[in-house]
């Protein structure tokens, strides 16, 4: 699938992969260390009833990096301007992981063309932390990371892994994602290879990195930013996905977002997934998703 682009009013361009079909449009938010080449397959599979539109966040995949982002924001109001660009009125958003927040952030700033949200695996509303490492090398719960430059230079997570980056190390990032997040399956290796190209691309890691930690859309505190409670603005029906076996994405983190959404939020567990269930369960993946989108046609016909 050929990717198409459109530029910016800041100037960014924005690559994006397109499947056409109906007047029902998904717009599918990726998350870290992927772009839109990570939703192949389920772009593939979903009904024919959905155009489907998978935009690349700056920074990743095709998309241009001529300004660091500083937070999540600043990828959802680029997705904003995407979507206008493009003439979206109406859509369903889907985030994974890190896309989960931007979708999220999207939707509290920008709620009328979101018909109904997803978020899969995703950060929880109140941000995903970033914690130093004590001298043993294992996490420092008592030490969560304030700054860009505290992230850009820790020892345990940062600096690693812009290290497998920087020398192109393919097989440091299949045994990061091996122990990670394919931790049930693997892709095949011709599709795996093409994940690990588009891994390569990305070019704001820290950055990434920096804007989970301080995102918060809550009414509490998390530790390092106190929450905008923007929570509450999201009012359309939401979806929140979380494998049971997901190693990046905790049970507590879902619990956050269950609470802070309120009673528009429905929680589906994935059994025997990880954080990828696109590889893990793609059918049941595909089902959970077109099932609740399907709920909204109905409302809609009534």
């Amino acid at each position: 699938m050929a990717l198409k682009k459109v530029k910016l009013g800041n100037g960014e361009t924005i690559t994006y992969r397109e499947r056409p079909g109906g007047e029902e449009v998904i717009v599918l938010v990726h998350g870290n260390m992927t772009s839109s080449q990570h939703w192949d397959i389920l772009i593939d599979s979903l009904d024919p009833l959905y155009t489907v539109i998978a935009p690349d966040l700056r920074g990743f995949g095709g998309s241009s990096y001529n300004q660091r982002i500083t937070s999540i924001r600043d990828f959802s109001e680029d997705l904003h301007d995407f979507t206008q660009q493009l003439g979206l009125d109406t859509f369903s958003l889907v985030g994974w992981s890190t896309g989960g927040a931007v979708a999220m952030q999207f939707t509290a700033d920008h709620p009328e063309p979101v018909q109904k949200l997803v978020l899969l695996a995703s950060a929880s509303t109140r941000g995903y932390p970033f914690y130093g490492v004590k001298p043993d090398g294992s996490t420092d719960l008592e030490n969560r990371l304030r700054t860009i430059e505290e992230i850009e230079a820790d020892p345990g997570k940062t600096k690693p892994m812009q290290g497998l980056y920087d020398t192109g190390n393919r097989e440091g990032l299949k045994a990061v994602w091996n122990a990670a997040i394919y931790t049930k399956r693997q892709p095949d290796p011709e599709r795996y290879e093409a994940y690990v190209d588009d891994m390569l691309t990305q070019r704001n890691l820290a950055d990434v990195y920096h804007a989970l930690n301080t995102f918060n859309i809550s009414a509490v505190h998390n530790g390092v930013t106190q929450g905008t409670d923007q929570a509450k603005d999201i009012r359309v029906p939401v979806l929140v996905l979380r494998g049971d076996r997901d190693l990046v994405v905790t049970k507590e983190m879902a619990d956050e977002i269950m609470k802070d959404l309120g009673n528009n939020a429905l929680f589906v567990p994935l059994e025997d997934n990880g954080h990828s269930p696109l590889i893990d369960d793609l059918d049941g993946l595909k089902q959970a998703i077109e099932s609740f989108l399907a709920e909204k046609v109905k409302q809609h016909e009534a």
